[in-house]
C-alpha cells in the first residue's frame, strides 16, 4: 500500500490510485476500474492535501462516482509553506485555475478513457478549492455539475479594500489580481449548471453574507440566462463545532457528505445506492 493511503479505509485504498495529471499530483478513486464512471474533479482547501476526508471519496465510489482529487499548488506532494499562508490564497487560486484544463486533457489519455466518463464531469472543492471552482465556471466549460463548500464566489467581500473585516485574510495591494479572480465579476460568461453550495452561518473564515450575496448574484444571472435559479441549491448549518466553523461541518459532517453525494447521484442520474461511510 502507498504510505499516503495508510489511513484510508481498506475499501477505499483498494480502489484508489496515485497519479500525476499534467504535472499535478492526484489520486483517483474509482468504483470498479473497469467501466466509465461519472467523475468529479475535487480540490481541497488551504493547508491540507488531496488525501483529506476519505469518507467523501468512499461515499462517491459506493454511489458509482469517481473522484479525481488534486493537490493545490504548494500543498500535499508539492508542499511550499509560503503558499499555505493566508495572504497567498489568491496566488494559489490563480495557479490552480490555470491547471484544471490541463488536468482534464490528461484524463482523456487512453489509460483513463475506459474508466473516466468525460461526458459526465463535475467539479468542486472546499474553501480555496471552491473559489477555484466558482471562477472556472465563469469561462466556457463542459462540466455538468458543481459542488462546493465553505466558500464563496464574492471574493471582494473577503479581500477587497471595502471589506468590513478580512478576518485572517490579508491580500493588500492585489486589487488587479482580485479583479481577475472574483467570480461575481465574471458571471456573464457562466453557463448555468446544477450547483450545490454547503456552508455554515457561523463560519469565521468566510462570512455568511459573502455566501448569500454570491448566491443572490448567481441566481439572478441564471434567471437572466433563462435558467431555473432552483438549479442552485444551498444548505447551511450553525455552530457545527468544526475548526473556525469552517472546515468539515463538525457534528454535521455526516449530513453534509450524504447531501453532497445525493446531489451528485441525482445530477449524474445514478440510482440512490450510496452507503453511509465514516
Amino acid at each position: 500500500m502507498i504510505p499516503r493511503f495508510a489511513q484510508f479505509p481498506k475499501a477505499l485504498a483498494e480502489r484508489t490510485r496515485r497519479v500525476t495529471l499534467a504535472g499535478v499530483p492526484a489520486i483517483i478513486a474509482h468504483p470498479d476500474w473497469a467501466t466509465p464512471a461519472p467523475t468529479v474533479i475535487w480540490m481541497h482547501g488551504r493547508t491540507v492535501s488531496k488525501e483529506i476526508d476519505p469518507g467523501r471519496y468512499l461515499r462517491w465510489i459506493r454511489a458509482g462516482i469517481a473522484a479525481v482529487a488534486l493537490d493545490l499548488p504548494g500543498h500535499g506532494e508539492r508542499f511550499d509553506a509560503k503558499l499555505q499562508h493566508p495572504d497567498r490564497v489568491l496566488d494559489v487560486v490563480e495557479r490552480m485555475l490555470g491547471e484544471i484544463d490541463h488536468v482534464i486533457d490528461a484524463l482523456a489519455a487512453p489509460e483513463f478513457e475506459r474508466v473516466v466518463d468525460l461526458e459526465r464531469l463535475g467539479v468542486g472543492g472546499m474553501s480555496a478549492g471552491g473559489m477555484v471552482t466558482l471562477r472556472r465556471l465563469c469561462e466556457g466549460h463542459d462540466f455538468v455539475a458543481a459542488a462546493v463548500e465553505g466558500t464563496t464566489g464574492w471574493l471582494e467581500r473577503l479581500f477587497g479594500d471595502e471589506a468590513p473585516s478580512r478576518g485572517p485574510w490579508n491580500v493588500a495591494e492585489k486589487s488587479e489580481q482580485l479583479a481577475r479572480l472574483d467570480p461575481v465579476r465574471h458571471l456573464a460568461g457562466m453557463r448555468p449548471v446544477p450547483m450545490l453550495l454547503l456552508s455554515t452561518t457561523t463560519d469565521r473564515m468566510v462570512p455568511y453574507d459573502a455566501v448569500t450575496g454570491y448566491l443572490d448574484a448567481v441566481r439572478a444571472h441564471y434567471a437572466a440566462r433563462g435558467a431555473d435559479p432552483g438549479l442552485i441549491r444551498h444548505r447551511a448549518w450553525a455552530n457545527t463545532g468544526a475548526p473556525d466553523e469552517h472546515a468539515g461541518f463538525g457534528r454535521f459532517g455526516n449530513d453534509a457528505k450524504n447531501e453532497q453525494t445525493a446531489f451528485l447521484q441525482e445530477v449524474f442520474r445514478l440510482p440512490g445506492r450510496g452507503e453511509r461511510a465514516g
